[in-house]
C-alpha cells in the first residue's frame, strides 16, 4: 500500500543509524507517514557484513531500535525513547550492499514509558526481522551532553525525499 509522507524526521551527524558524517553509519532517513507509522530508508554496505553478503544482525538490531524509538516523536516531538528492552525475530537474511526499508510504530503508550513494533522489510517487501521494543521518555538534555541538539541534530532535506512509501501489508 502507499502511503504519503507528512515529515521528514532530522538526522544526526555521527550516529551508527542516521548519521550523516560516520562513513560506517547506514545513512538512513526518517519518514512520518499519513497512517500513522514511521518509515525509514537506508542501505546496507559490505562494512555491514557478518557472514559475506549478509548484513550483521546487530545493525539490523541498531536500525529497527532507532527506528521504534524515533516513532513516538511522530505525537510527541519533543520526547526521545531510551530502550528499556528490545526483542528480535530474525526470519530471512538481510542482504549487504541493497536499499532497504523499515517501518515502525507505538502500539502503548503511557506517562513515562512507550511501546512499539517494527519489521526490517526485504526489497520483495517481505520480512526479514520484526523487532518489539520498550522505551522509557526522556528529554534530549538528560541523554546526550553538551550541544547536540544545536550542533548536531538538523532535518536534511534531499531532492531525493519520497512524497509517498510503498509499504506491503504487514500480518500482525
Amino acid at each position: 500500500m502507499r502511503y504519503k509522507v507528512t515529515r521528514k524526521q532530522n538526522n544526526s551527524s555521527r550516529c551508527i543509524v542516521c548519521g550523516t558524517d560516520n562513513k560506517f553509519s547506514l545513512n538512513s532517513r526518517f519518514y512520518e507517514l499519513e497512517n500513522g507509522e514511521l518509515a525509514c530508508n537506508f542501505r546496507t554496505e559490505d562494512w555491514h557484513q557478518s557472514y559475506p553478503g549478509r548484513t550483521h544482525g546487530g545493525m539490523a538490531a541498531a536500525i529497527l531500535d532507532e527506528l521504534i524509538g524515533r516513532a513516538m516523536c511522530i505525537d510527541e516531538p519533543d520526547c526521545w525513547g531510551v530502550t528499556v528492552e528490545l526483542n528480535l525475530k530474525y526470519k530471512k537474511p538481510v542482504p549487504t550492499e541493497t536499499n532497504l526499508t523499515a517501518v515502525a510504530r507505538v502500539t502503548r503508550n503511557s506517562r513515562k514509558i512507550f511501546e512499539g513494533t517494527g519489521e526490517l522489510l526485504l526489497p520483495d517487501g517481505s520480512v526479514a526481522v520484526e523487532a518489539s521494543g520498550k522505551y522509557m521518555k526522556m528529554p534530549v538534555d538528560k541523554i546526550a551532553e553538551g550541544d547536540f541538539v544545536e550542533k548536531e541534530w538538523y532535518l536534511l532535506e534531499e531532492e531525493a525525499d519520497p512524497k509517498e512509501i510503498d509499504l506491503p501489508e504487514i500480518k500482525r
